[in-house]
């Protein structure tokens, strides 16, 4: 007895003080355990309740954007007229030679407030004759009898943008003057973007040009947004002055700018919203922005030519098809209205029809 009582004194009490570690061990290890289910559902709980609020947040930011340009159109032309994406960026504008040889900055101002950057990009066959001289004797050079583009570019980047960069380029090389230039509001030009804007500083340019021109052909050349100022611009010149402009070149042409941004890539997610017409479409007006071409081709005389790509991502080949049934179906001269479209194969998307070798023959 006295042994089995001392061996079960040992167990409750030894020596060394480690008397209480099995059972107090055994008690830590099942609160432990009680613990754990706990705080895992807790984490759980709050994991799941900060996507639930992120979730909520988006839905909330994206189910708020149309209401908030409904309310401010002038945030919509900022999507509109990106000139604040003037890429490239750190371009200097007075140094054209760094882009393109043989080419002249100028500087011109058609009203009080606004001044706006051209380049002149000289025909290959005027370059050596160049060397070395002003700016007066590029204006002369303008009345060499080479055919003179006026080129309208897209609504983001600037005249330094590479695949325009390529375009004045492949078409100075086949004996086109090229003059360039970059709205109010871009790049190194003054003012604020808008379209009536738009179409004042063109008029001013295709007057400056006809000045100096003489008998040389001059051509509109819009791409994608510069196609509805170059219409806008075709038809206030015919309406308004009685002038008939040589051609039009529309390279990736819309109908107007209410039908490009229902098929244009940012408002995708948009399509499907309650209310996207109104809320969205509808306030391409209320931001004073209409680029009406299809419109506009159905008063014009000059002849016209229409350049898509079937690759094009951006504006939809449907868009110039349907301009120019609409412009043929309305000109006396239907064989001067062109639609020239290029396989997807070829890859030229919405920037790079320049990179077709056929290009300046087609125009001409």
């Amino acid at each position: 007895m006295k042994r089995r009582s001392e061996r079960g004194g040992e167990a409750a009490a030894r020596p060394d003080g480690s008397q209480g570690k099995g059972i107090g061990a055994a008690s830590a290890a099942a609160t432990a355990g009680a613990l754990q289910p706990a705080a895992g559902g807790l984490l759980g709980y709050l994991r799941k309740f900060k996507i639930r609020r992120l979730l909520l947040d988006l839905f909330i930011l994206y189910a708020s954007v149309p209401f908030v340009i409904r309310l401010f159109p002038s945030l919509l032309q900022k999507f509109v007229f990106l000139s604040f994406l003037s890429f490239p960026f750190g371009v200097d504008f007075q140094k054209p030679e760094v882009y393109l040889n043989h080419t002249v900055s100028i500087y011109l101002t058609p009203e009080p407030g606004v001044t706006y950057g051209v380049w002149h990009v000289l025909p290959d066959n005027r370059r050596k004759e160049a060397e070395g001289e002003d700016r007066s004797w590029h204006e002369e050079a303008l009345g060499d009898d080479n055919p003179v583009i006026i080129y309208l570019h897209g609504n983001g980047g600037n005249r330094a943008t590479s695949h325009r960069v390529q375009l004045m380029k492949v078409m100075s090389d086949a004996n086109f003057h090229v003059l360039a230039t970059d709205y109010r509001g871009y790049a190194d030009s003054t003012g604020n973007p808008s379209e009536t804007g738009f179409t004042t500083d063109i008029l001013f340019l295709y007057h400056w040009v006809k000045a100096r021109s003489g008998n040389s052909t001059v051509i509109l050349w819009g791409h994608s947004l510069g196609t509805g100022i170059a219409t806008n611009v075709a038809r206030v010149l015919k309406e308004e002055e009685g002038v008939i402009v040589d051609a039009l070149v529309l390279e990736a042409p819309f109908t107007s700018i209410r039908d490009a941004a229902a098929t244009f890539p940012l408002t995708t997610i948009y399509r499907n919203f309650p209310g996207f017409e109104y809320l969205i479409l509808d306030t391409m007006a209320r931001g004073s922005m209409y680029f009406n071409s299809d419109r506009n081709v159905q008063v014009l005389s000059s002849p016209i030519l229409m350049l898509h790509s079937e690759d094009d991502g951006m504006i939809p080949i449907e868009h110039g098809k349907k301009l120019f049934e609409i412009a043929h179906n309305a000109s006396q001269k239907k064989d001067t209205i062109r639609f020239i479209s290029f396989p997807a194969s070829k890859e030229y998307g919405h920037d790079h029809l320049s990179s077709n070798p056929e290009l300046p023959d087609i125009v001409k």
